[in-house]
């Protein structure tokens, strides 16, 4: 599936609209490079923007929305959470 930026439209704020893990590595997240596996969640924000955040894997998903690395690398984003070109411009960087 594709995020649109009607879909963000459509969404409540901090809402919690895709998620999943990977490797920290440069075929997964590629945060420290520590080859640990990471938990990641994409979450809308306050008006129509989003963000991915990043934080260990035996953290919830909610923990990792409020405290989380947040995850800056295009490839990584456009990888993990597939986006038109609308919704990638309201990515909060």
């Amino acid at each position: 599936m594709t995020i649109t930026i009607a879909d963000l439209k459509s969404m409540p704020a901090k809402t919690i609209f895709a998620q999943g893990e990977a490797i920290d590595g440069p075929l997964g997240i590629n945060m420290t490079g520590s080859g640990k596996m990471l938990r990641w969640v994409a979450v809308r924000g306050g008006i129509w923007d989003w963000a991915i955040y990043v934080g260990r894997n035996t953290s919830s998903y909610e923990e990792i929305a409020r405290t989380g690395d947040k995850v800056h690398d295009i490839a990584t984003i456009k990888r993990l959470v597939p986006c038109d070109k609308e919704a990638m411009e309201m990515y909060r960087a």
